[in-house]
This record gives C-alpha cells, structure tokens and sequence, in this order.
C-alpha cells in the first residue's frame, strides 16, 4: 500500500468555505490536486468559496456540497455525493466542527453541556466516518481531523469544549489504528490560537475569552500560528510525504504550550 500523489487526489474539505478549511483548499489545489468537493452548511458562503477557488486554480474541478455535517444521514449522503461527482475519494479534511464560546463550567447550564459536546464532536467525527467505505473501495486514503490543544491542556472557560476535543482526539486514534489495514491514514491537528480566522475575531470581542486567549498570545514566541501554517501541514498528512504516519495528534501553536 501507498499514498497517492497529490496530483491524483480526489480531496472533500467539510469546513472549507472559510477559515482553516479554506486555507487547507488553497493549499491542496495549489500543490496540485485535481479535484476538490468543498462542503459546508451556508450556500452562500460555499458558493463564494467555491467560484474563489476555481478563479484562483482553473485547471482543477471544484464544486460545492452543503451539508450540515453534526447530522449523521446528511454526512454520509455528502460523502457519498462527493465520492460519486469525483470518482471517490482519496483525502478528506474536516474542519467543521462548532465554535461554542468558552465559559466558565459554574457558568454553564447543566443543560447545555451535551448539546455542546455533540455538536463538536459530530461535525468532525461524522465525515471521517462517512468516507471511510469510499476509502476502503480505493485501497487508502488520508483523513485530517481537527480538534484544539484544549484536548491536552486544561484551560479555565475550557472544560466542556475540551472534553468534545479529546474525545476527537481519541476517535482519531481508534480510527487511524483500525483503517491501517485498509491503507488509510488518520491523524489530528490541535491548534491553540490561530489568527485570520472568524472563530479568531468572535472569541477576542468576548471579554472573557479575550483575557484568557490574550494571554495566550504573550506565550507565542515562535509567532502567533495563522490558517497557513496549518494548511502546510495538511498537505503534508495527505500526501505521499507521510505515507508511513497515522494516529498522531500534532499541535502547531507557536510554542503556547509544549503538549
């Protein structure tokens, strides 16, 4: 079993209509995948995604799919649309999960907890397991989940987001160790602060958030990480570079923290 090359990739990017999914888009196409399916719940915004992409790299096909992914019938039936439209697919990034703001967990209805949970949890979860029949057809395959360093390290206003992103941690790893004998690769990206992004701006207009991410921000000696950094190493987990790693949890934060 082998990678594929980039530039034979069949590639679905749930979250890639903006943010770190679009960055990751940007960076796929640019070094050479032919064929992208971009999914995400606004139509508006994966339209404009979209038509920003096949501007920028005409020589690739790109469509559009909405979805919400955090419901599991309408993930599976994207990920069997993009299969069919691209004759399958061979990588897939998901990066749309939610964007709770962090709260104080004595602040937190008790109510709201599994709600907040699920909806984390499912947005990533449900594409990794709704391509996983398309891969297994294909002989491989690399699955790019995103969670947070929330999963590592215990964060005040953080509690119950970051139990959904260890649990994302965790599905990754029991993932990655079962689909090996299919070929396929699963590994975890965990930021911690990334700017340029609309999750960015929303959590430093709370007071809150902006105390604790701010501080944050002080401890970032290498730079505070942006969309791009992530998406170099998107394009390294899927393609042929890494074709020897799975079920690794890797954080880029610019040296916030060392977990």
């Amino acid at each position: 079993m082998s990678a594929r090359p980039l530039e034979e990739c069949a590639t679905l990017i749930v979250g890639g209509t903006g943010g770190i999914g679009h960055a990751c888009a940007r960076a796929l196409l640019a070094s050479g995948v032919p064929r992208m399916v971009l999914a995400g719940r606004s139509a508006e915004r994966g339209e404009a995604a979209r038509a920003a992409l096949a501007d920028a790299f005409p020589q690739a096909d790109v469509a559009f799919l909405q979805c919400d992914a955090r419901d599991p019938l309408a993930a599976q039936a994207m990920a069997d649309a993009a299969a069919d439209r691209m004759g399958g697919i061979d990588v897939l990034v998901s990066a749309g999960g939610g964007e709770p703001t962090p709260r104080l967990l004595h602040l937190t209805p008790i109510e709201e907890m599994m709600p907040i949970l699920t909806s984390l949890v499912a947005g990533i979860t449900h594409p990794a397991r709704a391509v996983l029949p398309h891969m297994t057809a294909r002989g491989g395959g690399s699955v790019v989940c995103f969670a947070s360093d929330a999963a590592k390290v215990a964060t005040p206003g953080e509690t119950v987001v970051g139990a959904g992103m260890a649990a994302i941690v965790m599905f990754c790893r029991g993932m990655a160790y079962e689909a090996k004998r299919n070929g396929i690769r699963v590994n975890c990206l965990t930021p911690s602060v990334v700017r340029g992004t609309g999750l960015y701006d929303h959590l430093m207009a709370d007071p809150f958030c902006n105390r604790i991410f701010g501080k944050a921000e002080t401890l970032a000696s290498l730079g505070v990480v942006e969309p791009e950094d992530l998406a170099s190493m998107v394009v390294y987990l899927a393609g042929p570079a890494s074709a020897r790693m799975t079920g690794q949890t890797i954080s880029i934060n610019g040296g916030i923290s060392a977990a």
